[in-house]
C-alpha cells in the first residue's frame, strides 16, 4: 500500500527577504507541490517570531485555497486554547464554503490559562500558567523520556528528549508576555478534552448547552472539514484524538524522542467511529534533499542556528545563508541545546532521504508523512519537494 506525502509549512523568512516575500513563496510553494503529488498542505501556527509567519492558519489556508485545484488544505495545527470552539468552526466554515471538500482541521494544544484546579500538560492558574506547566512536565516525565539516545529496531534514532523546563524557566517573561497577548485579560482555556468535544458537536450540528439550548455554527455547521488532532507524547491528546476516533498527527520533526509514545497511546485509546474505522497516523519530519549528500547538507547548514534561536527563547530568527551559518562559533552548550534536533533531521540525496523515511514510517507504522523543509533560498526549497517526491513515487508500489 502507497503511502502519500504531505507538506507542512512554518512559513519561514529567509535573511534579507520579508513576510510578504514568505507569503508569496507559500502560495507558490503550495501550487508545485500539489503539481509534485502531494497529498495535503498543511499551515502551522506560531506567534512572535520573525522567522516565521504562520500566525494564523485560517487565513493562510483561504490564501493558498484559490490559487490551487484540488490539494487538501489544513492547520498543523489551531491552538485552540486561543480560540473558541465556535470561532474555529466558523473560520474553517466559511473557507469550506468556497472550497469544499478539501479542509483538515488540525487541532492542537497551547499554554494557556485554565480553570482554577485544572491540571495538565499546559495547565495554568492566574498569573503563573507557565510554573504550572513546568511542574506537569517534570511530573511525567518519567515515561518515554530518554537519558540517553536510543534507536528502535529498525535503527531509527529517538534522541534524548530536551528539557521543556528550561525554556519554560530562563525566558518565561517572554512567554507570558506572548500568553497575556494571545488570550484576553482575565480568561481562561476549558479543559482540551471539553474544547474538542464542543468544537465537534458545532461541526456535527448538536451542540447543546448545559441547559439544553440549541446552537448552530452557520458557517461551520455540516462542513467537510476533516478533524486531526495533533499530538508530540502520548499524553492528553493522543488520547482524547483516539477516543473520539479521529485522525491523529505526532511530531517526530520537533519531539522526536517521544513520537512512538505517541503514536502508540493513540492507538490503545482509538475507538471507531462514524468517519474513522480504525486508527490513522500522519507522522512530521524534517527534511532536506539534494541532488546529493553533501549539496543537501549544505543547504540545511543553518537549521541548527535557527534551532537554537527558538531554543535560547529569542524566537524562530529569518533563516541564515549557509555563509552566515558558517560563521557562527558553536559552543558546547549550543551543540547540546540543539542536538536532538539536528540529530533527527533527515538530510541527503532522494535516495538517502527516501530510505530515512521509510526507516521512521516502518518504526512508527505512519499511514502517512507530513514534510517540512526550510532552505535560504526558495528555488532550493522547492527543489527539495520535488527531489524528494520523484524518489518516493518510484518507491510506492
Amino acid at each position: 500500500m502507497s503511502t502519500p506525502l504531505a507538506v507542512l509549512d512554518l512559513v519561514p523568512v529567509s535573511s534579507g527577504s520579508d513576510a510578504a516575500e514568505a507569503m508569496r513563496n507559500a502560495v507558490d510553494l503550495a501550487r508545485q507541490t500539489e503539481r509534485f503529488g502531494y497529498q495535503r498542505y498543511w499551515f502551522a501556527e506560531h506567534h512572535l517570531n520573525p522567522g516565521v509567519i504562520g500566525a494564523a492558519p485560517a487565513v493562510a489556508i483561504a490564501l493558498v485555497a484559490g490559487a490551487t485545484r484540488a490539494i487538501r488544505l489544513g492547520s498543523a495545527g489551531v491552538q485552540i486554547g486561543h480560540r473558541t470552539p465556535l470561532s474555529v468552526a466558523e473560520e474553517f466554515g466559511l473557507i469550506d464554503a468556497l472550497h469544499p471538500g478539501r479542509l483538515d482541521l488540525g487541532v492542537g494544544r497551547s499554554i494557556a490559562r485554565q480553570p482554577p484546579g485544572v491540571q495538565g500538560d499546559a495547565a495554568g492558574n492566574g498569573a503563573a500558567p507557565l510554573a504550572a506547566a513546568g511542574a506537569a512536565y517534570k511530573a511525567k516525565s518519567g515515561g518515554g523520556v530518554h537519558a540517553q539516545d536510543e534507536r528502535t529496531e529498525n535503527g531509527l534514532l529517538l534522541p534524548k528528549r530536551y528539557d521543556f523546563t528550561k525554556l519554560l524557566g530562563s525566558n518565561s517573561s517572554k512567554l507570558e508576555l506572548t500568553l497575556s497577548l494571545l488570550q484576553q485579560p482575565g480568561a481562561y482555556a476549558p479543559p482540551y478534552e471539553e474544547q474538542i468535544s464542543e468544537l465537534l458537536t458545532l461541526l456535527e450540528g448538536s451542540y447543546k448547552s448545559g441547559s439544553g439550548q440549541e446552537a448552530h455554527a452557520r458557517p461551520g455547521e455540516g462542513a467537510a472539514v476533516q478533524v486531526w488532532i495533533l499530538g508530540a507524547s502520548g499524553g492528553e491528546s493522543a488520547q482524547v484524538a483516539g477516543s473520539h476516533g479521529l485522525r491523529f498527527a505526532a511530531s517526530y520533526h520537533h519531539s522526536p524522542s517521544t513520537v512512538l509514545d505517541a503514536v502508540t497511546a493513540y492507538r490503545q485509546a482509538f475507538r471507531p467511529s462514524a468517519e474513522l474505522p480504525q486508527p490513522y497516523v500522519s507522522v512530521s519530519a524534517d527534511v532536506v534533499v539534494g541532488p546529493d549528500d553533501a549539496s543537501a547538507q549544505r543547504l540545511a547548514s543553518g537549521y541548527g542556528l535557527w534551532v537554537r534561536s527558538i531554543r535560547t527563547g529569542a524566537g524562530a530568527i529569518k533563516f541564515p545563508t549557509p555563509e552566515e551559518a558558517a560563521e557562527h562559533e558553536w559552543s558546547d552548550e549550543d551543540l547540546a541545546l540543539v542536538k536532538d534536533r539536528t540529530d533527527t533531521q533527515l538530510v541527503g540525496s532522494p535516495e538517502t532521504v527516501a530510505d530515512k523515511l521509510e526507516q521512521l514510517r516502518d518504526a512508527t507504522g505512519a499511514d502517512e508523512l507530513a514534510i517540512t523543509t526550510i532552505t535560504h533560498d526558495h528555488a532550493d526549497r522547492v527543489r527539495s519537494y520535488e527531489l524528494l517526491a520523484q524518489a518516493w513515487h518510484r518507491r510506492q508500489p
